[in-house]
């Protein structure tokens, strides 16, 4: 009998937990989507807006002799190469996948289709784990997979 008392505390609880988890789902998707847009820019200023002062970018790919090897490129310079004028345009297509979050941290699964000038160069998956900093949620690491003529 007791328990009927504590029912709608207990649904109006779940329900505001699943507006936190949609309005943080939108925040976190927000910043994965402004980090391409700086990249297709060629915007440096949008591309760090998205993320900590000291982010790692890795990659999961295959060496020349076709043995898998993580590969870890420097923030700095992979913005330095996004924001030299270039003739390439360069375009990410992502879907977004799993995104999991709690309250400071957060991980996105997104497949991707990476394309330069239009044609289709690699194909893959990100993987993103977000923190959430006083200005909102960041990218603190990205992890990637490259697959090169097995492209849908």
């Amino acid at each position: 009998m007791h328990l009927f008392r504590f029912l709608p505390v207990l649904f109006a609880c779940l329900a505001f937990s699943n507006l936190n988890a949609q309005k943080d789902d939108k925040a976190i998707r927000e910043v994965i989507t402004r980090f391409f847009e700086g990249l297709e820019k060629g915007d440096t200023l949008l591309l760090k807006s998205a993320c900590t002062a000291s982010p790692i970018l890795q990659t999961y790919t295959a060496d020349r002799q076709g043995n898998l090897q993580v590969y870890t490129e420097s923030f700095e310079d992979f913005v330095t190469i996004i924001g030299t004028p270039h003739k390439e345009k360069y375009e990410e297509k992502i879907e977004f996948g799993t995104i999991v979050s709690e309250q400071s941290l957060a991980s996105v699964w997104t497949p991707y289709r990476f394309f330069m000038n239009g044609k289709i160069q690699h194909c893959g998956t990100n993987s993103f784990q977000l923190v959430k900093t006083t200005e909102g949620w960041k990218i603190q690491y990205i992890i990637d997979t490259r697959r090169k003529g097995d492209c849908p």
